[in-house]
């Protein structure tokens, strides 16, 4: 058994299937292990949900951005961004099926044989890993309920930006969606900054740090695999790898076999 972990595919799935090629995966005894962001701008969303599934339990994968994004869509709380290319899913014959697969897959998913957490953007620098595992966990049982519209219609927001065990309701689970879909930068009190996309070597204030570069930062007894931030290219070190390598932006697709530390890529096809 081989447990390999990838980052965003956003509607990438030829490149996908040709790194499981690479190395010969087999769903009845490896496991595949993904970052979010099954679908968006690449042009196989609903063939990629489709696939996924497929899986079955050889298939973890956590929730991203527009993995919720396209949750909202499905219920006319948003509208189809124009890059993406996502809207073949709601006219499916399996469309229902397809959505509440993915309403019910978690923020955050733990490999305890590799000791490894893995979650879309990252793990709040104000978190240890049980408050992680926590705050997962309360914002799933909201979108798994039924008042799971009524989360999305209130997620929109950069607001709180600062952790608090006293937040509650909405504010509570805004940061905690925020934090494990969105985080990129901090301020050095740990304030999450949700508007610059720039790769770290490109900031010229002192302010922003990379979350998992943030001094004060809580030390975290887990290894964090990430996707989201391609700018960073597959930064290792700090404790975390990123495997976004941007494949839908016309770069790469990274996977990761955690049980030897080797790193296969397939170039984007177009």
């Amino acid at each position: 058994m081989a447990t390999y972990f990838v980052g965003d595919i956003q509607g990438c799935l030829d490149e996908l299937q040709l790194l499981l090629e690479q190395v010969n995966f087999n769903k009845e005894t490896d496991q595949l292990w993904l970052t979010g962001d099954l679908v968006a701008r690449g042009p196989k969303s609903l063939e990629t949900l489709r696939f996924v599934t497929s899986l079955g339990s050889a298939a973890v994968t956590i929730l991203g951005n527009h993995d919720l994004h396209l949750l909202a869509v499905s219920q006319g709380i948003s509208r189809v961004k124009e890059k993406d290319k996502t809207a073949p899913i709601f006219t499916a014959p399996d469309s229902k099926e397809l959505l509440t697969w993915l309403r019910h897959q978690p923020l955050l998913a733990v490999n305890s044989e590799h000791n490894i957490v893995m979650s879309h953007a990252g793990i709040s620098p104000q978190w240890d890993i049980n408050t992680a595992i926590e705050c997962a966990h309360e914002v799933e049982a909201v979108l798994q309920s039924d008042k799971w519209i009524w989360l999305l219609e209130n997620m929109y927001d950069n607001q709180p930006d600062v952790w608090r065990e006293d937040l509650t309701d909405i504010e509570r689970y805004r940061y905690i969606i925020n934090a494990f879909t969105r985080m990129r930068f901090c301020y050095s009190d740990g304030r999450l900054d949700m508007e610059c996309k720039l790769p770290p070597q490109e900031i010229n204030s002192d302010e922003l740090v990379p979350w998992f570069e943030l001094e004060n930062r809580l030390p975290l007894s887990h290894k964090v695999i990430f996707g989201h931030w391609a700018a960073l290219m597959g930064h290792e070190g700090n404790n975390v790898i990123a495997l976004d390598t941007g494949c839908v932006w016309g770069e790469y697709m990274t996977m990761y076999r955690v049980d030897d530390g080797k790193y296969f890529t397939q170039k984007a096809l177009s």
